[in-house]
């Protein structure tokens, strides 16, 4: 019986993906320790450390053993951690070689690069995502690089903008989550081989040789020093993922506010009864941005999570570690699940110009006010046209008349602007200023590769 929404059977694909979930699934880490422990074993053979043949054995029976999970499962709530069990079935298939299993190795070892190796598996799931997510961006900021709409600020209208301009500014902060993807690579992406306290005292002079092969067998960094109770890189991948589950947050909460009946401009994909009520038939909700919401909320507690394991006491921590074990496994299931509703939202995003363009008109030309007040400051200076053009604006909103006539109206305003001038900067769609130029260029950053950039 499932306990949370990640393994729910009727939840789990709302707030997950599957693929994420079997890298972090229990058949998938236990195969990562056994990995690792093979990886040993060949590496130890080939150094003579440990008889090659015995290795082979080792190499074979990590390869074949049928793991008794019930009796992993009970030892493990006995010993704390599941290496120790894992060694001793091991150990008993592996025969007579069974006494080199894990040489020179401690739990800690074996469990930290199992993860690194489940973690290379997830960000290449979360990279293919960010690619997604980018070419969907990037569609929507080129189909849509000239199409009007109010830009707003506080709730309220501020100027024109464009909506391939804010679909830009979505893809810049994917473009950046890329980046900042491809330069943590190489600091997380290192193995960790280093003995009880991190010595590697029980290889005496061979411990460095060993570790730096066994990274190579597993085509993982070496580390330069041991990382026992130095979590830095693990937390900042969690912070990574706070941070792009923070966009998709970004993105789902200005779409949504965007589906307000009363702004209308954009819907999530039609698919029939998907945010429907179950009482008022006349609902669409916006499920996939809330569901983006929810996992964003969710992930960004366990970066704090992930923050506070990092407090590790002397070479091996009494508990912080095991608040790894929770946090990021859920972290890139809710990361997946959030990247796998905005795939779906923004692929099918039903996009309104026509709306927009009666929202950019909704205030009578309020909206291009400071047009008109930077094209009269040269004749009568800003802070006069500023006090002009806001005297204006107040008449407008009095009397419901466009902000055009009102300004006609004014002989100051008359003066420094002829009244066809007065009607083009009233115009909301002549003060896009370089929206269109900056779409360009959000396009050309993103074509280039994550480390160009």
């Amino acid at each position: 019986m499932a306990s949370t929404v990640l393994d729910s059977f009727i939840f789990k694909d709302m707030f997950g993906a599957e693929a994420m979930r079997a890298v972090f699934a229990d058949e998938s880490l236990v195969r990562r320790y056994l990995e690792v422990e093979a990886a040993l074993a060949r590496v130890e053979g080939k150094l003579g450390i440990i008889p090659m043949s015995a290795a082979e054995q080792i190499d074979q029976a990590a390869r074949t053993v049928q793991l008794d999970l019930q009796r992993l499962r009970e030892e493990t709530e006995i010993v704390g951690y599941p290496i120790l069990p894992l060694v001793r079935q091991l150990a008993e298939a592996a025969g007579e070689a069974g006494g080199f299993v894990h040489w020179g190795a401690t739990t800690q070892d074996i469990m930290d690069t199992a993860v690194v190796l489940q973690l290379r598996d997830a960000l290449d799931i979360v990279e293919r995502d960010l690619g997604a997510i980018a070419a969907l961006l990037e569609r929507l900021a080129l189909r849509y690089r000239d199409t009007p709409m109010a830009g707003r600020t506080h709730l309220q209208h501020a100027l024109p903008v464009t909506f391939g301009y804010k679909a830009a500014i979505w893809l810049s902060m994917i473009a950046r989550h890329q980046q900042r993807l491809a330069e943590l690579r190489p600091r997380l992406l290192v193995g960790s081989f280093s003995g009880a306290a991190g010595t590697l005292a029980s290889l005496g002079d061979r411990g460095l040789t060993v570790q730096a092969a066994l990274c190579e067998e597993l085509q993982l960094g070496q580390p330069v020093i041991t990382w026992h109770v130095a979590r830095d890189a693990l937390a900042e991948v969690v912070q990574l993922l706070g941070l792009v589950t923070g966009s998709l947050a970004k993105i789902a909460t200005d779409i949504s506010l965007m589906t307000m009946t009363e702004l209308g401009e954009v819907a999530e994909p039609f698919t029939k009864s998907r945010g429907a009520s179950s009482t008022m038939p006349q609902k669409r909700n916006p499920i996939s941005c809330e569901l983006i919401l929810a996992c964003a909320k969710a992930v960004r507690q366990q970066t704090a999570l992930m923050l506070d394991a990092m407090v590790q006491d002397f070479e091996r921590a009494t508990g912080p570690w095991h608040l790894e074990w929770l946090a990021i496994p859920e972290s890139f299931i809710m990361t997946a699940g959030a990247c796998a509703q905005a795939k779906f939202l923004l692929d099918g995003l039903v996009v309104d110009p026509e709306r927009m363009r009666q929202n950019l008109n909704a205030t009578d030309g309020l909206i291009v006010a400071e047009s008109v007040m930077m094209a009269a400051a040269p004749v009568l200076g800003r802070q006069r046209a500023h006090d002009i053009v806001y005297d204006a604006c107040r008449e407008v909103l009095r009397s419901g008349r466009p902000l055009a006539t009102v300004l006609a109206e004014v002989p100051e305003i008359v003066a420094a602007l002829d009244p066809e001038r007065i009607r083009f900067h009233c115009d909301p769609v002549n003060y896009l200023g370089q929206a269109a130029e900056m779409v360009d260029r959000a396009i050309a950053l993103i074509r280039r590769g994550p480390l160009e950039r």
